[in-house]
């Protein structure tokens, strides 16, 4: 028992065997009550940390990388970055969550591990887990302090690093430089750092060195998605496409490769999966996939760590609508007051859900701009009641703010050039907002937004995006305002009319028709809407329908209406005015037309000025027209200078940019200079082949106009397959009795009767001749050419009666049309009276003297050098041979052979065509019949 021992403080001594003394000594162990159990606990005598030797192997280490690709720049990065200098060496790799930041460390680690003595992998999400970290790497190092409390281990831990040399700390997933600066400070310049994070801000704080690392190139992710789904380097079916998708980044691929290795889908279906079933997918790898490494997942933790910033996600959210690169950050005005969305723009980059550029990447300016990953995007658009990051209210409510904001940025009408850098910048937006949202969910802005981007697509070429974001917005605005609502007339006809540019008659002229009835009825006659889309209508029926008299008709009244109603200099009137023009050219009268061009384009230049498109287009069809009534000098002045101008201001694959490189070679060929003609129809072939696609009317006649060039060069071996091409395309797309049809099927016959192919070329002008006289009428320069080429494919063929008749009419059509005196009257006269004299050479022996004449007027008339004096020698030459008079045939036959070998070339088929009959002559074999 105890006592009390008096005196100024009270003492309680042990009086008793199991007594215990409070306020007083007491030996021995002291416990409360019977059987209580004691432990004795006896420290080790630690050793100096400098006498601990490194672990046989990497301490926490997550294992081999077994599907690494890849990165061998970032591995380089890091290696020179690490082995740069004495001292301790700090690297920081940060990037989007799944982008791989810790394959790569861990890849370095591994591949590296002979360059360090130890190598420690803490994961380092916050202190905490730092100091587990360590915790765990004293006790790898000594496995006997396991009894110590775990400050002494962390305090253990971080005097090995501080004590010995050349060794690598990887602190995986590091969430702030400021929970890494004290580890830092702690360990001295003993070894190396390797850092992994989201974040990207702060390292600069601690003397870090910074790596910013992005997603795999194309080639690697498709390995990377070969090696998961177990299809080998190339990928599954469809790889490629998933890999798009996906952008490239490691963790989706790699979760795809595991789906599409479990479920045996292809690479195409998975796509289709992820356009169908978005959150389900993003959510889902295999049956091995750690949910919590999924890519949903990934990123929701990273938003809720951003929860403190609520604008933070919606932000997400609206970028997720627009393109991925290039937004502007003036884009975002409006959407939350200043410092609130400069902040939220502040803390996404921060973690890597964003990049900041300096720059504008789209051209045009200099204003920062933003990019977002697409599958950051993909996923922040997806819908999922379980996110409450992406719950369905907040992904609607963000798709109607992304489309105000861009209706907010619209810069005008696109009609105007001054607002095209504008609507350039926006464009793809625009595309990526149609592209991802519903159309059912299209509102008015929608649909207004939509009809201004397709209007200015049609402008700038690019028909495809043109007519879908048109179609597109003529239905919204036929769903929400009704048909009879002069926003859903007018749409639909910018649908119509862009139709027409992309030559799909067959849908623009009904499409036409019913506008311009319910504008009529809705808006009147007068009303500008009505003018405009009557003269897109004729144009339609002209240059696609081929109906030239309709679409006369129609032009002179539709211009004597914009006359009256909004005047005679307004640039509407002056644009109905050129269409007609266009009109009267393509009926052949071309004077009238010249007439109405050069009225049209003083007074354009004075309404929209020199650079204006419908300026360079009026500009363009003048000297087109110049050309069709032989002054080719004015025709390539006005082309050279059309071509500058467009090139500056409409870009190399504007419409009017390359139809005026197209009429400048074809003028530059008229004027002689056939290799610099080849040369642009060339360029010219491969850009509309590019821009517009193969099956546009503009690419069809661009293959025409190159194999007319090579033609006119007699480089019939390069014209032949191309006219072949260009006469088959014009078959399939135009219809054999199209009046676009008849001069392309006119130059595969011209090629075919140049090689000496008449069985093939005299079916064909037969054929297209019959087909131009139904469309174009006998008084058509293409009517009158089929008559003409008919002909002498006769003669060529020596059939002199049967082309006597087609020479006749082709020669009666040109001095009708063209005048008695005009020069190819006077060539279509020599080939007639040739034809008629060899038809006399039959019967009569006396026209030896008129055969004799004929050459001498041949060679005046066409020259050495020309095509058709070489076939007047050749069918003169066959006359004198038939009436047996060698000594004439013989010359005549050689002046034929030399004629073809400077021409054409000792292998052109002429020329053996030649060689062969000279043959005969030589041998005094019987010629042909007449």
């Amino acid at each position: 028992m105890s006592q009390a021992v008096p005196g100024p403080g009270i003492r309680v001594v042990a009086g008793g065997a199991r007594s215990v003394a409070v306020g007083g000594p007491n030996y021995g162990q002291i416990t409360t009550g019977d059987h209580s159990p004691i432990t004795v606990t006896r420290f080790p005598a630690l050793r100096a940390v400098a006498e601990v030797p490194p672990t046989a192997a990497p301490v926490g280490m997550p294992g081999p990388v077994p599907l690494f690709v890849g990165r061998a720049g970032e591995l380089s990065r890091i290696e020179r970055a690490l082995a740069a200098g004495p001292g301790a060496a700090v690297h920081v790799v940060h990037g989007l969550g799944g982008v791989g930041k810790s394959a790569l460390a861990a890849h370095h680690a591994l591949t590296s591990a002979h360059r360090y003595r130890q190598i420690v992998w803490i994961t380092a999400d916050d202190p905490a887990g730092i100091a587990a970290g360590l915790r765990g790497f004293a006790l790898a190092l000594e496995p006997s302090l396991a009894v110590l409390p775990s400050e002494a281990l962390v305090e253990r831990a971080v005097a090995w690093l501080s004590e010995h040399r050349d060794w690598l700390v990887v602190l995986d997933n590091a969430e702030t430089a400021e929970d890494v600066a004290p580890l830092l400070a702690a360990v001295g310049d003993r070894g190396r750092i390797l850092v992994t994070s989201r974040s990207t801000v702060g390292w600069h704080r601690i003397g870090a060195g910074e790596q910013p690392l992005g997603s795999l190139t194309a080639e690697d992710a498709i390995r990377l998605l070969g090696a998961s789904a177990k299809a080998g380097p190339g990928g599954p079916d469809g790889g490629r496409e998933v890999c798009a998708v996906l952008g490239f980044l490691p963790l989706a691929v790699v979760q795809a490769g595991a789906y599409l290795a479990q479920t045996g889908l292809s690479g195409r279906d998975y796509v289709r999966l992820i356009a169908e079933h978005p959150a389900a997918v993003y959510a889902r790898g295999d049956e091995g996939t750690d949910p919590g490494r999924t890519i949903a997942r990934v990123w929701r933790v990273t938003l809720d760590r951003l929860a403190g910033t609520p604008l933070a996600a919606e932000v997400l959210r609206v970028l997720a609508w627009f393109a991925p690169d290039a937004i502007a950050r003036g884009l975002l005005d409006g959407l939350a007051d200043e410092p609130e969305l400069t902040h939220a723009l502040g803390r996404l980059a921060a973690y890597s859900m964003i990049t900041r550029e300096p720059g504008d990447l789209a051209g045009g300016g200099s204003e920062p701009c933003l990019t977002v990953h697409r599958l950051v995007q993909a996923l922040a658009r997806t819908p999922d009641p379980e996110d409450p990051h992406r719950t369905p209210d907040a992904v609607a409510r963000a798709r109607t703010q992304a489309t105000a904001l861009l209706v907010a940025a619209m810069p005008g009408t696109p009609t105007e050039v001054r607002t095209w850098a504008g609507w350039q910048r926006l464009s793809g937006h625009v595309a990526a907002l149609a592209e991802h949202a519903a159309a059912d969910t299209d509102n008015l802005h929608t649909a207004g937004l939509l009809n201004q981007a397709g209007v200015f697509a049609r402008l700038r070429g690019d028909l495809g995006t043109g007519i879908a974001h048109l179609r597109r917005a003529a239905d919204g605005f036929r769903r929400l305002a009704g048909p009879d609502d002069p926003n859903t007339l007018i749409c639909t006809h910018n649908l119509a009319d862009a139709l027409r540019v992309a030559g799909d008659a067959g849908r623009a002229v009904p499409l036409f028709e019913q506008t311009v009835a319910a504008m009529r009825r809705v808006l009147g006659e007068d009303h500008v809407a009505t003018l405009r889309a009557r003269t897109n209508l004729a144009l339609t029926w002209l240059k696609n329908t081929g109906e030239v008299e309709r679409a006369v008709a129609l032009l002179e009244r539709n211009l004597a209406d914009y006359q009256r109603v909004i005047g005679r200099d307004h640039p509407n009137t002056m644009v109905c005015g050129e269409a007609l023009a266009s009109a009267y050219s393509d009926s052949g009268d071309v004077l009238r037309a010249i007439a109405l061009l050069e009225q049209n384009l003083a007074g354009l230049l004075v309404a929209l000025g020199p650079d204006h498109p419908n300026t360079l287009h009026n500009r363009n069809n003048l000297a087109v027209a110049c050309g069709l009534v032989g002054d080719i000098r004015r025709a390539c002045a006005l082309l050279e200078q059309t071509l500058d101008t467009s090139l500056r201001v409409l870009g190399e694959d504007h419409p009017t940019t390359l139809s005026t490189r197209n009429n400048l070679a074809c003028a530059v060929g008229e004027a002689g200079d056939s290799e610099r003609a080849v040369a642009l129809l060339e360029r010219n072939l491969d850009d509309r082949r590019r821009v517009l696609g193969e099956d546009h009317p503009d690419t069809l006649a661009s293959r025409h106009n190159l194999a007319a060039a090579h033609l006119a060069s007699h480089d019939t071996l390069r014209a032949l397959p191309l006219a072949e091409r260009a006469a088959a395309d014009a078959r399939r797309l135009l219809g054999p009795g199209h009046p676009g049809a008849v001069p392309v099927a006119r130059l595969l016959a011209e090629a075919r009767a140049e090689i000496g192919d008449l069985e093939r070329a005299v079916p064909l002008y037969t054929q297209v001749l019959s087909d131009a006289r139904r469309v174009l009428g006998d008084d058509h320069g293409e009517t009158i050419a089929l008559q003409r080429g008919l002909g002498c494919a006769y003669l060529q063929a020596g059939d002199v009666r049967a082309a006597e008749a087609p020479l006749t009419e082709a020669l009666a059509g040109c001095r009708r049309v063209l005048g008695e005196d005009d020069l190819d009257s006077r060539e279509f006269q020599a080939d007639l009276t040739l034809a008629r004299a060899v038809g006399m050479a039959a019967e009569h022996a006396a026209v030896h003297e008129v055969l004799d004449g004929l050459f001498l007027v041949a060679k005046w008339t066409f020259g050495e050098d020309h095509p058709r004096y070489l076939l007047h020698c050749e069918v003169l030459a066959a006359a004198y041979h038939r009436l047996g008079d060698a000594e004439r045939a013989v010359p005549a036959g050689r002046t034929a052979l030399a004629l073809a070998r400077r021409i054409f070339g000792d292998d052109h088929p002429r020329t053996g065509a030649a060689a062969a009959a000279l043959a005969a002559m030589a041998a005094g074999a019987p010629g042909p019949a007449g």
